[in-house]
């Protein structure tokens, strides 16, 4: 998905400070899960009041419920909603020691506030971007099509998150398949257990989640795919999922790397999708207004950044 913009051939003389800014950032995000996981499983909430932590127990337990009710209605119990409170605790608890589970749903809460923020600041509209917009009034049915839906599961991920909701439908797969395990291992031997994840998988789709729905409108821009990466035109939600295709890393970490202590990656992962040194200043600035651009930048060529970024191995898995 990189630009046909013409990258000097020639290595960056000396990357040792971003290297080792990057080295810095990532010991941030491997840090991030382990005290995250504490402070979710401390009893005493009062001590992390933050809206963060609260979003991201309310919808692990949200999680949790929907195993729980499908359960209970697949043992044809008269108040489902009853057994679940009476087993949500337990079953988030499981949820909780899943790193990777985590890591989702905390990416999805810090993706909600910073597109909320960036709507503030800037008037950058969270659900109905010009780019959506544009999509959507194509003349082309597909396109159309595909930007609509797109449009429709972003104003159900802002509601949702919102409401601290996080629909099964919505993880992806593979947490998908680990929340069964933790309801099957919260079950165990229990046939009605069995015959909610049946049905749960039956109904279970991941292509016409949001994520999907996104990914599919980048894929179908094609060479026009770097309108993705404009976070002015493209909003937020396209916009990382945009990044994370070009640069070659997970979404939920495209995401973590937009925060303010992630200035380094964020810059690399813009040069490594191709953009212009120029381009990478501006759609800096929109999202750190009020931060200068890590040393180095404007001399690393994508080739670099890509060789760069790539060395950061522990950081990329999301």
């Amino acid at each position: 998905m990189n630009t046909n913009i013409q990258d000097s051939a020639a290595s960056v003389p000396d990357d040792s400070a971003l290297r080792q800014r990057l080295a810095s950032e990532d010991a941030v995000l491997s840090a991030t899960r382990p005290i995250l996981r504490h402070l979710l499983a401390n009893r005493d909430e009062a001590l992390f009041s933050d809206e963060v932590i609260a979003r991201v127990r309310g919808m692990t337990a949200h999680v949790a419920q929907q195993f729980l009710l499908a359960r209970a209605a697949a043992d044809g119990a008269i108040e489902p909603g009853d057994f679940a409170d009476l087993h949500r605790q337990d079953l988030a608890r499981l949820l909780f020691e899943d790193a990777a589970f985590l890591a989702h749903v905390h990416a999805k809460t810090l993706e909600a506030k910073m597109a909320e923020q960036l709507r503030q600041r800037s008037g950058i509209d969270h659900v109905l971007s010009p780019l959506l917009q544009e999509l959507a009034a194509s003349q082309d049915e597909k396109t159309a099509g595909a930007a609509i839906r797109a449009i429709s599961a972003q104003a159900r991920f802002i509601q949702q998150m919102r409401r601290m909701e996080m629909p099964l439908a919505e993880l992806p797969g593979d947490l998908f398949r680990k929340a069964l395990l933790c309801m099957r291992g919260h079950a165990g031997e229990d046939e009605a257990a069995s015959r909610a994840e049946a049905g749960l998988r039956a109904g279970y789709d991941e292509a016409e989640s949001r994520l999907g729905q996104l990914t599919r409108l980048v894929m179908s821009l094609g060479r026009n795919a770097t309108r993705a990466l404009a976070v002015d035109h493209a909003g937020l939600a396209v916009f990382a999922t945009g990044l994370a295709m070009a640069a070659g890393q997970d979404r939920n970490l495209t995401i973590l790397s937009l925060g303010d202590n992630q200035l380094a990656r964020l810059a690399v992962s813009l040069r490594v999708a191709g953009l212009r040194k120029d381009v990478v200043e501006e759609q800096f600035l929109y999202i750190h207004p009020d931060r200068d651009m890590p040393a180095g930048i404007d001399r690393l060529s994508s080739a670099s950044a890509a060789a760069l970024l790539g060395d950061m191995g522990d950081g990329r898995r999301g």
